[in-house]
């Protein structure tokens, strides 16, 4: 009996091609149609794993963990300068679906620099701000301004402890004056004193004393006085 042999069916060949672009695991260097560049690992075709992005237009270059196609994870930003091309550490800390998000350094083009926590890119939590004049801010932090509590300590060694809200000195809060040898508790309302007691602070050891002492408070209740105004303007407990 003859035996019938049938031809057997082969896939298209861009069946084939396509499975051989598919990108899983460790590759080579793989360049997209505008320049840009990765080197690492992928999984279905998405970055994923450890490995590196350099993006053509701006010479910026990521190192560091990727997820589903998205920076997530530990890594490192750099960018060159534009004079001497050398490149310069932007970012150094976690990342969180492409955005900066967890614990991070932050290095600004003025020379400012950011230590502490972010969420969707912004700086958010606990964290400490180096500014170009010399000033430093420690404490909380809320869609990228000083929120909360926190200390602000200047270049003079003067210092305010105490509430924050949209980046400005607000709520019960303390300034030392260490150059007068003054402390000045009370109220902030947008960066302004509304109330609050000024007594002598170290004056004996301050570079630039006040001429006389203060004098002492002669009101009959000085307690409550300062306490029906600090009523006024105290807005921490809403």
């Amino acid at each position: 009996m003859p035996v019938i042999k049938y031809p057997r069916i082969r896939d298209p060949l861009f069946y084939e091609w396509d499975r051989k672009a598919q990108k899983c695991g460790l590759r080579h260097t793989i360049y997209a149609v505008n320049g840009d560049q990765y080197t690492g690992e992928w999984l279905d075709n998405l970055k994923h794993g450890k490995g590196t992005q350099l993006w053509k237009n701006t010479g910026a270059i990521y190192s560091g963990d990727w997820k589903f196609g998205k920076r997530d994870g530990y890594g490192s930003y750099s960018i060159p300068d534009p004079v001497t091309k050398e490149y310069k550490r932007v970012y150094t800390g976690w990342w969180e679906n492409d955005r900066r998000g967890g614990r991070g350094v932050f290095f600004y083009p003025n020379g400012e620099c950011y230590e502490g926590e972010w969420s969707n890119g912004l700086r958010s939590g606990w964290g400490k701000m180096q500014y170009k004049d010399g000033s430093v801010y420690e404490g909380q932090w809320l869609v990228d301004q000083p929120n909360g509590q926190g200390v602000l300590r200047l270049p003079n060694g003067n210092r305010y402890e105490g509430g924050w809200k949209d980046g400005k000195k607000h709520g019960p809060g303390k300034y030392f004056y260490l150059d007068k040898g003054q402390q000045l508790e009370g109220i902030w309302v947008a960066d302004i004193p509304k109330c609050g007691v000024l007594v002598d602070f170290g004056r004996d050891n301050a570079p630039a004393p006040t001429q006389y002492p203060l004098p002492e408070i002669e009101l009959h209740d000085p307690a409550g006085v300062l306490a029906e105004a600090q009523a006024m303007f105290d807005d921490s407990h809403n």
